[in-house]
């Protein structure tokens, strides 16, 4: 996913008195906490560290990422004069990403970087509640009751998050993934007409780059068939969702997951147990990108985690 060296020592040491925000920012730390988990698990592929929100904070968005809390923006957007006060992002606004991923690729050699961005609901989202919400009610009192304003605003946050994507490539970037972390609030109804169309559109974009394009949710069972033809060559399935059923519904695409996170804290014998399920599962798909159901858990033992790899890349193929 995208928080594989959070729980590391060395990583909690790096980023002691540094916020969140501000240690994206720095591309010594960018690239050392990148290369974290790649040193430690020897895995397949490097996951740029980064935030889904950064790209706002980059183009001047007051907002900032609470311990505890996640990201709170100080004005949320309400009116077409509050989305029309973003600006829309540039290389210019980003120059440590460039500079971060240039850096990570020389010292990566043949491992890839995956670099990701938050698709338009996610993001919007935040804006419009102003921080982390469970109901979204505010998001979707906006995409019901000001429909004009919600689809300014969706145009605003997919030409940010493509832009943002072009830039992680141009500087170097072997795959992209599209974050789309509460998605699952939708209907498939309400996703086809009010997000969709937005996350199809920074996929079409990222297409162009001739990289390959990851798109992932959680909670979205209901939207993995939407989720797949909005533009991925990859489809991310939570572990709530056994891949033998994600499988039909994606067709034929690769796919992403999906071990429960929490299973890393059980046993090594049951973890490696359903591990084998999963990659056995993902057997049916067109291919099978072995990973958690979503992102590492913080007090996750660093230890089980290589037991994890060891055991997934010794597998027999």
């Amino acid at each position: 996913m995208r928080q594989a060296g959070r729980s590391l020592p060395e990583y909690l040491a790096l980023r002691e008195g540094v916020g969140m925000l501000e240690s994206c920012m720095r591309p010594d730390m960018v690239v050392e906490i990148t290369l974290q988990p790649v040193r430690r698990y020897g895995v397949d592929a490097a996951i740029f560290f980064s935030d889904i929100v950064l790209p706002l904070k980059a183009v001047g968005v007051d907002l900032d990422i609470k311990p505890g809390v996640g990201p709170v923006v100080a004005s949320p957007v309400r009116t077409l004069a509050d989305v029309e006060a973003i600006p829309d992002l540039t290389p210019d606004h980003v120059p440590f990403i460039s500079q971060a991923v240039a850096e990570l690729v020389a010292e990566l050699g043949a491992t890839p970087l995956i670099g990701f961005a938050g698709a338009p609901f996610t993001v919007a989202s935040y804006l419009v509640e102003g921080g982390p919400s469970k109901e979204h009610a505010k998001t979707k009192a906006m995409m019901f009751g000001a429909p004009e304003v919600w689809d300014a605003l969706m145009r605003k946050i997919a030409g940010i998050s493509a832009a943002y994507l072009v830039v992680l490539v141009a500087a170097g970037a072997s795959a992209v993934q599209l974050f789309d972390s509460w998605a699952g609030a939708l209907t498939r109804a309400d996703y086809r007409e009010h997000v969709m169309p937005h996350s199809a559109r920074v996929l079409a974009d990222a297409g162009e780059l001739g990289v390959p394009r990851i798109h992932f949710g959680v909670g979205t069972a209901n939207l993995l068939g939407l989720m797949g033809d909005a533009g991925a060559d990859v489809v991310g399935v939570d572990w709530r969702t056994p891949l033998a059923d994600a499988i039909p519904l994606v067709g034929d695409r690769v796919v992403q997951g999906n071990l429960d996170p929490t299973l890393v804290f059980a046993p090594t014998d049951v973890m490696t147990a359903r591990a084998g399920q999963v990659i056995e599962a993902g057997r049916a798909a067109k291919g099978h990108i072995f990973n958690l159901g979503h992102g590492v858990i913080p007090s996750t033992d660093p230890d089980q985690l290589k037991r994890l790899t060891e055991f997934v890349q010794s597998y027999p193929v």
